[in-house]
Order: structure tokens, then C-alpha cells, then sequence
């Protein structure tokens, strides 16, 4: 049976209830399943735990579950591209549990691999180990994490075939694997979809086996957090 659906509201079907956590690749604006995101806000489901890098900018990406007031809680590394979501986290109406950003794609990459905790030595002795179990390794104090997983997980790949089978480009590659696995259920949407057999194995980041649903994605900017320039240098005639 195909793994492809029309849209990303069909992928979505019935997923979408209040209160699930959902795990969402990319980073910032660069490589995030925009499409899907875009029908987490249509679906008006509330109460939701986002597990990501971070949330975007306002009205662009994850910010746009933000102004629906979708969001209850976030589990993020970084906020600082959103004024909203760092608005709504001081005022108190946003739980927000901030996670380092290398412990944050490890406690994700456990949930996949089904690994409940591990140590680590980032976040000792800070706000982010407090209330965490410690432990002494070779007289190092590490603190342990717990592993993440989520109800639902959303990821963008460059390409895939009609299995499920993904392939990521530059900085998707950050986090939608990670993300992948750690889902219960995954839905995927790629930009080139192609049939059973015409991916080399050799390329295949996440299995399909990981992946239960996949949409094509909608022809759409890819939106740029902050863009920077400088003046080109004028060259000599030659």
C-alpha cells in the first residue's frame, strides 16, 4: 500500500487531536516541513507539546502554531528569532524546558533507537540539570536525560520514494532524522518523490519502515531568517 497522500491534511487524516507532542524537524526556517506544519494550524488542535529546534520567527514556520494559540508547551534549544514565543514564555503563558542543542538531537536519537536516558556532562551545574539525577563517571559528574518520543513526528527530506524512503539535503539533514525516529507515527514531505527502487540505498538516510505517511510538498519560497549581504566589489574591465 502507497505511503502518499494528496495533501498534507489527508497525511494527516486523523492524527490530529488536542494535546499530542509532536517532534518537528528543520532548523529555524531551513529545512522544516513547512506544508505539514500549515495543517497542524488548520487542524485548530490545542494544547500541543512542540519538540524542535526552536519555533521559527512570528507568522513564519512553527511561529504560525504560536499566534493560534495551539502551543501549551515547547521543548527547544533556542528562542530568540520569535518575540512572541519569548513574550508568551515570560509572561508566563508558554511552559517552555529549554534543552542544549547537542542534548536535545541526542534525547531525540534515544527515542528512536529506544533508549530511555543517558549521561551527559552539558547542563552540570546549571538551571538545565536541576532536578535531574546525577552520577559520577571516572570522577566526572554527568546528569542524566530522559529520552524524548513523540506522538506524532514531521519531517521534510529532499527526496523520496513511494516507501517512505528518505533522502535529506544540507541543513534538513540537521534534525528531521533524529526527528524521524523518534515518532510513534511519521509523516514525511519531499520536494522530488520517484518510484520504489529508483534511490540508491547508498543514500537512504531514514528508512521507510520510519515513515508512514508522505506528501509531496507545495510549490513555496523558502523563507531565510535573516538574510545577509554585502556590496559585490566592483571588477576591473578587463
Amino acid at each position: 500500500m502507497t505511503k502518499l497522500h494528496v495533501s498534507a491534511a489527508q497525511a494527516l487524516g486523523d492524527l490530529m487531536v488536542d494535546g499530542l507532542t509532536i517532534a518537528v524537524g528543520g532548523f529555524g526556517l531551513s529545512g522544516i516541513p513547512a506544508d505539514l506544519i500549515d495543517a497542524v494550524r488548520e487542524s485548530g488542535a490545542k494544547d500541543l507539546t512542540i519538540v524542535s529546534n526552536n519555533m521559527g520567527v512570528d507568522g513564519k514556520g512553527l511561529g504560525v502554531l504560536i499566534e493560534a494559540g495551539q502551543v501549551r508547551k515547547v521543548i527547544a534549544s533556542y528562542v530568540g528569532e520569535n518575540k512572541l514565543f519569548a513574550e508568551q514564555f515570560l509572561a508566563g503563558k508558554l511552559e517552555v524546558e529549554f534543552t542544549p542543542q547537542g542534548t536535545l538531537a541526542e534525547r531525540l536519537r534515544a527515542g528512536g533507537a529506544g533508549i530511555p536516558a543517558f549521561y551527559t556532562r552539558t547542563g552540570v551545574g546549571t538551571l538545565v540539570a536541576e532536578g535531574k539525577a546525577h552520577e559520577e563517571f571516572d570522577g566526572v559528574t554527568y546528569v542524566r536525560e530522559r529520552a524524548i518520543t513523540a506522538d506524532v513526528a514531521l519531517v521534510h527530506a529532499h527526496t523520496a520514494d513511494t516507501d517512505g524512503n528518505l533522502i535529506y539535503r544540507y541543513t534538513a539533514r540537521n534534525f528531521n532524522p533524529v526527528v524521524a525516529t523518534a515518532g510513534a507515527v511519521t509523516i514525511a514531505e519531499a520536494e522530488v518523490i520517484v518510484e520504489p527502487g529508483q534511490l540508491d540505498p547508498n543514500h537512504i538516510v531514514t528508512p521507510g519502515v520510519f515513515v508512514q505517511g508522505l506528501v509531496q510538498t507545495s510549490d513555496r519560497v523558502k523563507d531565510i531568517e535573516q538574510r545577509t549581504v554585502r556590496q559585490r566589489r566592483e571588477t576591473a574591465s578587463v
